[in-house]
């Protein structure tokens, strides 16, 4: 296209000159031939005006989707190539936070560097796992500083780990990759970040909606181990078929393919996450040594005296599909399967509901239990319907009228917009002015609002 400018903008060049330099006067027949060619001219400004337009919004769009903004902020908002960008640092249940800057801490541990260096090399992993001050101090951070957080983590894993490793290796990824469920929300499948992403995972609703993962007044599969990691493991997949590299593959999924493209363009080609290093997001210089960290403390927690804490998820686990509407209750009561163990299992179904009626639902349940939701049959859906699946609040529920979770009262601060508290809690505008009989975006300085959300 380019090209095609270049040759209509001489023409156009040589039509210019001609017509500036013909006379006023002349000859009829002259006349009505330059009278042509001025026509000529007109009509291939307006062509050339049109290619240079239509050059300018690709170039503007092409920009957009792989070089990002200029600086390295993170905005509220974000474009569909980069919704996997989120301010993770901030996350609530998030370890890894501000408070430690991995390039300027110096913690204290009584392991050499040495076995460090034996240790994530006995790892063998797929993974490039090199050793640094800053690797050592995520590896520090993990093993020694966030002991009882770990503790969790680890007794969950009897859980979690194989799933994860079921869905790696489907899609043929390297299994260390689960590491950064832990970096992500510190295995809790309800986290949810302060810019609205949710789940093991933490996605964003938009690219959540683009992986498949239904998210409705009922459900939201964020939250579904399942859903989620295979979301997960497609993005990841995917980027690192862009880049051939797992380190900038692990920094586009918290940063986004932007940002990497713009910090490899910066360090003028270079393709190894350690040379683009300087020039990528703080936040993003400090995830990968915080995958490396979090994957080193799952494989040597006994070295540094983490002991696993008993989970409270059952196994092993049984799947139903459920094409009823079932409330958690009707099986507690009628089934005895335990309402908490059925939330820890099913974290998705944001009510305690099972939207059964509307598509076909999948239910996790601790086997032990399976044959007497069998057994139950259509006794377990009519059970107590009235009370638990009255028809009047599930229209609430599905308007949008009644919230998940805590219930939180949030006074109103100067320069609080509906936009801006929705998003610090990832709730939608709609639901906070519904919760709050609001008709208008319009509030006032010490309101005091009422919002439902699910905080970890």
């Amino acid at each position: 296209m380019k090209r095609t400018l270049f040759v209509l903008g001489l023409i156009l060049l040589l039509l210019t000159s001609l017509t500036s330099n013909a006379q006023v006067k002349m000859p009829r027949k002259a006349k009505a031939e330059y009278e042509k060619v001025l026509c000529q001219r007109d009509s291939l400004q307006a062509v050339v005006d049109s290619l240079q337009a239509v050059v300018s919004s690709h170039l503007s769009v092409i920009d957009s989707l792989c070089c990002g903004s200029e600086d390295n902020t993170f905005d509220a908002e974000y474009s569909p190539s980069d919704s996997l960008v989120r301010v993770w640092y901030t996350m609530q249940n998030q370890v890894f936070s501000t408070a430690y800057d991995l390039e300027t801490e110096k913690f204290s541990c009584d392991v050499p560097d040495s076995v460090f260096v034996q240790r994530l090399d006995g790892l063998n992993s797929f993974i490039r796992l090199p050793f640094n001050n800053i690797i050592k101090n995520a590896c520090v951070l993990y093993s020694e500083k966030t002991k009882s957080r770990m503790a969790e983590v680890m007794g969950n894993c009897e859980y979690y780990w194989p799933l994860f490793d079921e869905i790696l290796s489907h899609y043929g990824l390297p299994l260390e990759l689960k590491a950064l469920v832990i970096v992500e929300s510190m295995m809790n499948p309800t986290a949810t970040s302060r810019v609205g992403a949710k789940g093991l995972w933490q996605f964003m609703y938009g690219t959540a909606k683009g992986y498949g993962m239904r998210i409705d007044s009922f459900t939201d599969e964020r939250m579904d181990p399942v859903k989620s990691t295979v979301g997960a493991a497609r993005y990841l997949k995917n980027a690192y078929d862009i880049y051939k590299d797992w380190p900038l593959a692990i920094a586009s999924y918290n940063c986004g393919a932007g940002n990497v493209n713009k910090a490899i363009r910066r360090s003028g080609g270079k393709r190894d996450f350690w040379e683009i290093y300087d020039y990528l997001p703080r936040e993003t210089r400090g995830y990968v040594p915080a995958f490396v960290g979090a994957l080193y403390a799952t494989h040597y927690y006994k070295e540094h005296g983490i002991v696993p804490k008993p989970s409270a998820i059952a196994v092993p686990v049984d799947t139903l599909v459920i094409r009823r509407n079932l409330h958690f209750s009707q099986l507690e009561e009628v089934a005895k399967v335990p309402s908490s163990m059925l939330e820890k299992l099913n974290p998705q179904y944001m009510h305690k509901i099972v939207p059964g009626n509307s598509y076909p639902c999948v239910v996790r349940v601790p086997m032990e239990h399976t044959n007497a939701i069998i057994d139950a049959g259509d006794s377990l859906y009519v059970y107590k319907l009235d009370e638990y699946l009255n028809p009047v609040q599930l229209k609430k529920i599905e308007d949008g009228a009644v919230g998940s979770g805590n219930r939180i009262v949030y006074k109103v601060k100067s320069g609080d917009v509906l936009g801006k508290i929705a998003r610090r809690y990832g709730v939608s505008v709609a639901q906070i002015k519904k919760w709050n009989g609001l008709k208008s975006n319009t509030i006032r300085i010490g309101q005091k609002l009422i919002i439902y959300t699910r905080k970890a």
